[in-house]
């Protein structure tokens, strides 16, 4: 698939974030194409694994999973935050190349081509050197630890046969809490135009990508922010983004709960007031699109445990997120 394509995909999964789509579309379009030019009798082709910054629940995993999906291949997700907690972290690491095994139903050489998303890899410069746990590993030694697999090489899983992690692409992602200030000091030593031909859009992009200085400024070592070359930024959700996400992808919840009472011959009609309103409450959660769905489901409960037992009601009707629902045909005892 066509970069264009791949994020004509997300697009129907995904709301907003077209920055993000469009520069993780060309890295695993770039990326999938280098491993079908790699030949024995060709110079060995670097892969370009992917960093994605944004506050929690702005959709880094749904973006993932989504292409995953889409590509058809092998797809496992890890917590940095677990391998730090653990004794034996190069253990948890077989352990996500096992899965990824798994996934691909024992076929090593279709798990080799799969895709490994690891969250909340901001956390590993907290973790050991200011928390000093007394067991496991500190975020310094799982960086380390990721280093080898995420450059690419072969990996012993329970001394009974190896994966190749060359091919394997790694996406990482975290919050990044603070990083933009320091984006803000390191931004008035960016590039400079040299002559009138120069084009200041790519010069304002460049200047405003985040950099690997700037992430081993925030706590991440060198040699693993080098293992992480490009970087997207995804953008905190908008009220409007909110309405949307509960709206308009093909699988969301409201669709969802729509084909579920669909199925016992009743309408749901909600007002678009109410997904103001919820998106309003989610908003003053601070957590992204995670609340979206707890108070989706709250309001629905009424509903969906009064209308499987009256076969009589045709339509519920939700004029608001603050009222009971309405049921049309006759109304159920509560």
């Amino acid at each position: 698939m066509t970069p264009s394509q791949i994020v004509s995909y997300l697009d129907l999964h995904v709301v907003g974030q077209e920055e993000a789509k469009r520069q993780l579309a060309v890295a695993v379009y770039t990326h999938y194409r280098k491993i079908e030019l790699a030949t024995p009798d060709k110079t060995e082709i670097v892969k370009s694994n992917v960093l994605l910054i944004g506050p929690t629940g702005t959709g880094k995993t749904l973006l993932c999973e989504t292409l995953s999906r889409v590509l058809q291949v092998p797809f496992v997700m890890a917590n940095a935050t677990s391998l730090a907690q653990s004794e034996y972290v190069n253990q948890e690491i077989e352990a996500i190349l096992q899965r990824l095994i798994d996934k691909a139903e024992g076929d090593v050489g279709q798990a080799q081509r799969g895709i490994v998303f690891i969250d909340e890899i901001d956390k590993l410069k907290d973790l050991g050197s200011q928390h000093g746990q007394a067991r496991g590993t500190s975020g310094e030694g799982v960086q380390h630890a990721l280093l080898k697999i995420m450059e690419g090489a072969p990996v012993s899983i329970k001394g009974e046969r190896y994966i190749d992690t060359t091919q394997v692409l790694f996406i990482c992602g975290g919050a990044f809490v603070g990083i933009d200030e320091i984006l803000a000091k390191t931004r008035n030593f960016g590039f400079i135009a040299t002559s009138e031909d120069d084009n200041p859009k790519l010069l304002d992009r460049l200047n405003a990508r985040v950099k690997p200085t700037d992430l081993f400024e925030y706590g991440l070592i060198q040699e693993f922010a080098g293992r992480l070359p490009i970087v997207a930024h995804l953008k905190p959700l908008s009220r409007e983004m909110m309405v949307r996400i509960m709206t308009e992808p093909e699988n969301s919840i409201y669709r969802q709960y729509r084909q579920i009472l669909q199925r016992d011959g009743v309408e749901l009609t909600i007002d678009p007031l109410v997904f103001g309103q919820i998106a309003d409450l989610a908003m003053e959660y601070r957590v992204g699109a995670r609340s979206l769905r707890g108070i989706f489901e709250e309001m629905l409960t009424p509903a969906m445990y009064l209308v499987p037992d009256h076969p009589e009601v045709r339509q519920v009707r939700i004029d608001s997120l603050f009222e009971n629902p309405r049921f049309i045909g006759s109304r159920p005892a509560a």
